[in-house]
């Protein structure tokens, strides 16, 4: 997603919470509602969630040091999360609280009027930030569903703003609904009633966030038509009139929402030289980054096919070395990725890896044979034939 639309998204979100939180503190002190102070909560830690959604976005824009050589997008990621945590404990928690406790002991509403006035407007405002929220969600997801492109997205602070007003709408409705019954038809319980049901929504949205965002934190590869392009613009470089012979795996990451990390191993021609392999780079990275201005970091590993079968199979396989640098296209210098000794090792180990592993049996000592003693009889018997 586009940051500055993100960015918009997020602001135009906090203020309409922060708003809406107050006014419905405000009815909650005059009604008494359950269900309007769960919804006051829930506006409440919206607001906070979207003022951690605007300082992620700031720190992940921050420029890569000596520490984090490959920036901080992650932190995006970090306080994305982090949401997800305050959304479960603080809005699930106090409204399944405060539901139970209006249960065990249910009270009229006064005032339910100002309680119509408050969640109207407050439906009425939540529908334009969501319009707003998908619209900009919807420049993005193409020909996908909703659903599906919410499993797939990589920007955790638009998704989540779309989740968020999404539960937000749910949660007014089902407030207006509590507020109605307990106003109109005298059941003074489905004000807490409401007011649980509020939480459980809260609490499934913080759910699936914490899904979808742990695997970005983790480390996910970037969205599979990315990969499908990579490969189809790597492959521009191989074949037997080009420098690389073939490639052997391609490997992404996505650091953030905007940033793309793609190393690849590839077999070279054993007649070319290290120029033409360093040429053949600068092509394969300039043809990359002018597709997918995303990728920021592009690791070349020239590498035979028999290294790379033999590597494989003694390689984690998150493991990954880069022999190229991913600097700027004319800084980028062609190197040899196994030297002698590394390929002995990795015969070497390959050789463990395949030889049988068979535990020894116990060892079983053999039996010491003693002498019996002599007898007196004996002794002279020996020493008369001795003289």
């Amino acid at each position: 997603m586009a940051a500055g639309g993100t960015t918009t998204v997020v602001r135009i979100a906090l203020g309409c919470n922060l708003a809406l939180a107050a006014a419905k503190f405000t009815a909650c002190v005059w009604t008494g509602s359950s269900a309007m102070l769960s919804e006051a909560i829930h506006s409440l830690v919206d607001t906070s969630n979207q003022a951690l959604l605007l300082y992620g976005i700031k720190q992940s824009k921050r420029p890569p040091d000596a520490n984090h050589p490959f920036g901080y997008s992650r932190e995006l990621y970090f306080w994305s999360f982090i949401v997800a945590i305050l959304l479960f404990s603080l809005g699930a928690g106090v409204a399944i609280f405060e539901g139970v406790d209006k249960l065990l002991h249910p009270h009229k509403i006064e005032n339910a009027r100002i309680n119509y006035v408050v969640l109207g407007v407050a439906i009425v405002i939540k529908c334009l930030a969501t319009w707003k929220a998908v619209g900009e969600f919807n420049k993005r997801r193409g020909e996908q569903g909703i659903f599906a492109a919410l499993r797939s997205s990589k920007d955790p602070a638009l998704f989540a703003i779309v989740l968020e007003d999404l539960a937000a709408l749910a949660g007014l409705v089902i407030a207006l609904g509590g507020v109605f019954a307990a106003d109109q038809l005298g059941i003074a319980e489905a004000d807490g009633a409401a007011s649980i049901l509020i939480g459980l929504v809260l609490a499934a949205t913080a759910a699936f966030l914490s899904i979808e965002i742990k695997p970005l934190i983790v480390g996910e590869a970037a969205s599979a038509p990315m990969r499908s392009g990579l490969r189809l613009l790597i492959n521009a470089e191989t074949g037997d009139t080009q420098t690389f012979r073939a490639i052997n795996e391609i490997r992404t990451m996505q650091l953030g929402p905007e940033d793309v990390l793609v190393a690849t191993r590839v077999d070279v021609h054993d007649t070319v030289t290290a120029k033409q392999v360093e040429a053949a780079t600068i092509r394969m990275e300039r043809a990359v980054k002018a597709r997918y201005p995303d990728v920021k970091n592009l690791f070349v590993e020239v590498q035979s096919a028999g290294e790379h079968r033999a590597i494989s199979t003694v390689q984690a396989p998150g493991q990954l070395r880069a022999s190229v640098s991913g600097a700027p296209a004319h800084e980028a210098v062609a190197t040899p990725a196994v030297t002698s000794k590394s390929a002995g090792i990795a015969r070497l180990a390959m050789v463990a890896k395949t030889t049988p592993n068979v535990e020894p049996g116990p060892v079983t000592p053999k039996p010491t044979i003693q002498a019996r003693p002599m007898s007196r009889k004996a002794r002279k018997k020996a020493k008369r034939e001795n003289s």
